[in-house]
């Protein structure tokens, strides 16, 4: 416990003395964050004062890099998914823009979402041909299906600091096993891994007693660096590769 807390203290840390702040203009104020986008630059969001609280917004940022890079987002589908990516987030769309309303209460808890979603959006960029054939995400449900293993998909648990965050599936708990939740990473790397021990660690303690989490690794195109099993071993994630899922089947359909 002692250690978990005081490294949850440093990440806090390093957040705040990675974040800086930037007038543009009258009215607003740039948020550069340590966060990483997938051309490693950092995110940036941006904050005006409305009506006692606050609007976040990407500028549109995130939605016209994906365009940009070649990742069409018209078709229904497309919008479906992109519909139910941000929405559990508790984000809307204005104009290709990630905007949400914040009070002076849950400013950090909605500049998180925000953060979170525009993230997540960006993973979307694999939609694009021929980048890969099909979504990460859409192999593992039809494994699933295929393996009868019951799920129930997008679900958001509020963790221990307050901060609500988004997995990709839970399994509810047998007679023989414990609630097990999963989450699919389409590019392994050790920071999408780091994020994913956060939201672990964050939510475990209010989560069922001896709930697992599952990490979801995408080794089809590359192999999957030994730092990122290391680093989601070290705060109590069972990393699956992809190639090696068969071995799994038994222990979450059961």
């Amino acid at each position: 416990m002692e250690e978990i807390e005081k490294l949850i203290h440093q990440y806090t840390l390093w957040l705040k003395d990675k974040t800086t702040l930037k007038q543009v203009g009258e009215n607003w104020v740039q948020i550069t964050t340590p966060h990483l986008d997938r051309h490693n630059d950092c995110l940036q969001i941006y904050a005006r004062k409305k009506d006692g609280g606050f609007t976040l917004t990407d500028d549109g940022y995130t939605i016209e890099d994906l365009l940009n890079s070649g990742c069409n987002l018209d078709t229904p589908k497309r919008q479906e998914l992109l519909k139910m990516t941000i929405s559990g987030f508790g984000i809307q769309t204005r104009k290709n823009a990630l905007e949400t309303y914040a009070t002076r209460e849950n400013f950090a808890l909605k500049k998180h979402n925000l953060l979170q979603a525009m993230l997540a959006v960006n993973d979307l960029f694999f939609l694009a041909q021929p980048m890969i054939s099909s979504l990460f995400y859409e192999n593992v449900v039809e494994w699933l299906d295929t393996a009868e293993i019951r799920y129930t998909p997008k679900v958001k648990f509020t963790g221990k600091s307050g901060y609500d965050h988004m997995f990709d599936f839970v399994i509810p708990k047998s007679k023989v096993q414990p609630e097990r939740i999963l989450q699919t990473i389409t590019r392994p790397s050790r920071d999408t891994a780091q994020a994913l021990a956060f939201k672990w660690v964050d939510t475990k303690e209010v989560r069922e007693p001896h709930s697992k989490a599952y990490a979801f690794l995408n080794d089809q195109e590359h192999a999957v660096a030994q730092g990122v099993i290391e680093a989601l071993n070290n705060y109590d994630t069972i990393p699956v590769l992809w190639s090696e899922r068969a071995g799994l089947r038994q222990e979450l359909a059961a």
